[in-house]
């Protein structure tokens, strides 16, 4: 073979493995792409609900903030979005405490990341007459059962306590859910109902009644509230257009909007989600006012419930502690 033919065959050989190097460069380039270009479900209720603004501010900031691609997956309701949770089928979602706890029990591969944001309810009577506290429901028609939404009968039981009432002195008017309680109140078929601050609903039993008042929960009457449930606290409420049927600075039923994951989600997957929020709490209440209230300190709370991994290990390495629930 002349010296010519074999600088050939070496030149050949150098291409090949020039070609073959960048062919294998460009399939971990790839795989790189492909891992970072990851989606995360956080499955919510339906699109019109508060919960589901939440989810949406989220999505939108861990997607242009964070670089991660998030999306919203609406369910039914909160008794169907923590099982999907729970079993992977989405990485996140957000349901409020008394659901979240119910389904851990059911679900062991759910674990929570922290309190996003507060909920607040109260019982609303028509402004023109003489109630005025929780106690001045004695006798009244109460709405009562929640045959449809289950951890809500226990919450209004828990109201009622803090007039020193029970439903032995009330007349339950049963009903399946918040909406029907509230048709049922503006019908004249029950003397109070029961809902969340920012609820449409609110504003249109507000409209229909000519007025109602919100009626006021004595800070005393809380630990016997709080035998029935824990969770609840007393949070300010000042008259504004948020705060419907609010006449003068008061305490308001509380409980809190939770933000959950599954167990097999990575650590580090975590700790970015919950540094990308921290640092764009401004972007985060452009889409969801609610969530004023989202701060890292606050998403921790001593609940006896499990902490992701790497949620706790955020809350270690910026020595949060677990906040006492209020």
């Amino acid at each position: 073979m002349s010296n010519e033919t074999r600088l050939g065959v070496s030149r050949i050989a150098r291409n090949r493995f020039v070609i073959h190097a960048l062919g294998a460069l460009a399939a971990l380039a790839l795989a790189a792409g492909t891992a970072s270009a990851q989606t995360y479900g956080i499955a919510t209720m339906p699109p019109g609900t508060l919960s589901h603004t939440t989810a949406s501010a989220i999505a939108k900031v861990l997607k242009e903030k964070g670089g991660l691609n998030v999306l919203v997956q609406p369910t039914a309701g909160e008794t169907t979005l923590l099982p999907l949770v729970g079993r992977g089928e989405a990485d996140l979602g957000i349901a409020n405490i008394f659901e979240t706890e119910a389904a851990m029990k059911a679900n062991p591969d759910l674990r929570i990341v922290g309190s996003l944001h507060s909920l607040r309810g109260a019982f609303w009577v028509r402004k023109d007459t003489p109630m005025k506290t929780i106690a001045d429901l004695k006798g009244k028609r109460v709405v009562l059962g929640f045959s449809a939404m289950r951890t809500i009968d226990p919450l209004v039981k828990a109201i009622l306590a803090t007039g020193g009432l029970t439903e032995a002195d009330v007349k339950p008017v049963l009903v399946p859910n918040v909406v029907r309680g509230a048709d049922d109140f503006a019908n004249g078929a029950a003397d109070m109902f029961f809902f969340a601050f920012g609820g449409a609903k609110v504003r249109e039993v507000d409209a229909t009644v000519g007025g109602i008042r919100a009626l006021e929960i004595p800070k005393e009457g809380m630990a016997a509230a709080q035998k029935i449930v824990p969770e609840g606290y007393l949070s300010p409420a000042v008259p504004s257009p948020f705060f419907v049927g609010v006449d003068h600075p008061m305490g308001v039923y509380t409980w809190d909007n939770m933000l959950v994951t599954n167990a097999k989600v990575k650590d580090e997957v975590i700790v970015k989600m919950i540094e990308t929020l921290q640092a764009n709490k401004a972007d985060l209440i452009a889409v969801q006012p609610a969530l004023r209230d989202f701060d890292d300190k606050a998403l921790y709370k001593a609940y006896d419930l499990k902490y992701h991994p790497g949620a706790l290990k955020y809350f270690k390495d910026h020595n949060i502690t677990a906040m006492k629930v209020q």
